[in-house]
C-alpha cells in the first residue's frame, strides 16, 4: 500500500477520534481538573501507574487515591511522612498493588520534588544533549523515584530492563504533548522524543502497519513502532496514539479500517 494512503487513513482516524468527547472512560480524564502543573504531574503519575486491568476498576482506584490525598496532591506528597501515607492507604488494593506500594510511590514523588523542585525537573536532570533516546533519562528517573527500602513494586516499571514501560510512556505523553486531548505542562522533553506507549492493541496495530514483525511486546518493539510513526510524523511520533487506541474501546472503529502493510 502506498505511504500516502496510510497517512491519509491515519489522519482521517485522528480527525475523527482525537477529541475530548472520546476520552471517557480513560484515566487521562483525571488530569483535566488540575490547572497547576505541580498538581497535575502527581495526578498523572497516579493515573498512569494504575492504568492496567479493567477500566472501571482503574477509574475507581484512581478516584480512591485522589480522595485520600485531598484538595492538593502536591501538599500531600511533599508534607506527609511515609508512615502517614501508609496509614492513609491501608486497605487499598488495585489488582496486584497494595497500599504500601502506593505509599512508596507517592513518598518517592515527594522526595524527588523536595530534591529537584518538581517531578519534571527530576526527569530533566537525567537528560543529556547527546542522547540517542529517552531511556537513560527514564532509568535515572525510575531510580530516583524508587530509592530506599520501600518499593512501589510493579506500579512503576524499570526502563533499564526489557519492559515496554507502557504506563511510563503514557504518563510522558500526557505531560509532554499539549492539545485538545493531552493537557501537557512539561517542557523538558520535546514531543519528537516520545516513545509509543505499547500495549497489546498498539502491538497489533504496529504489526498490521508493518512497523514491526517482533512477537514480543517489549521495549525493542516499542522503539521499532515509534520509528514507524516517526517516519510519518517526525516531530510528534505518538500523535496518533490516542485515536488509534480507540480501536479497543469504540465499537464502531474496526481494526480492518487500517491497511495491512508488508514491512
Amino acid at each position: 500500500m502506498r505511504r500516502q494512503s496510510l497517512v491519509d487513513t491515519l489522519e482521517e482516524i485522528y480527525r475523527q477520534y482525537h477529541q475530548r468527547a472520546y476520552v471517557h472512560p480513560d484515566p487521562l480524564e483525571f488530569l483535566y481538573a488540575w490547572g497547576d502543573v505541580k498538581e497535575r504531574e502527581i495526578v498523572g503519575l497516579v493515573a498512569s501507574c494504575l492504568a492496567y486491568g479493567r477500566v472501571t476498576q482503574i477509574l475507581k482506584s484512581v478516584s480512591a487515591v485522589l480522595e485520600k490525598m485531598g484538595p492538593s496532591p502536591y501538599r500531600f506528597v511533599t508534607r506527609s511522612t511515609l508512615k502517614t501515607m501508609q496509614h492513609a492507604f491501608s486497605g487499598f488494593r488495585h489488582r496486584f498493588a497494595d497500599g504500601d506500594q502506593m505509599a512508596a510511590l507517592l513518598y518517592g514523588a515527594g522526595r524527588v520534588i523536595r530534591q529537584f523542585g518538581s517531578i519534571e525537573n527530576c526527569l530533566a536532570s537525567g537528560l543529556t544533549p547527546s542522547r540517542e533516546n529517552l531511556l537513560p533519562a527514564l532509568t535515572h528517573f525510575f531510580c530516583q523515584l524508587t530509592r530506599g527500602r520501600h518499593s512501589p513494586g510493579h506500579l512503576l516499571a524499570d526502563p533499564g530492563k526489557s519492559s515496554a514501560c507502557k504506563r511510563l510512556h503514557l504518563y510522558l505523553r500526557w505531560m509532554v504533548r499539549k492539545d485538545r486531548v493531552d493537557p501537557g505542562g512539561w517542557r523538558c522533553v520535546a514531543p519528537s522524543d516520545l516513545i509509543i506507549p505499547l500495549d497489546t492493541h498498539m502491538h497489533t496495530i504496529g504489526r498490521r502497519l508493518g512497523f514491526t514483525h517482533r512477537l514480543q511486546a517489549d521495549m525493542g518493539t516499542a522503539l521499532e513502532i515509534t520509528a514507524g510513526f516517526k517516519a510519518i510524523c517526525a516531530e510528534d511520533p505518538v500523535r496518533f496514539d490516542f485515536s488509534l487506541t480507540r480501536l479497543g474501546i469504540r465499537s464502531e472503529l474496526d481494526m480492518n479500517r487500517l491497511p495491512q502493510r508488508q514491512r
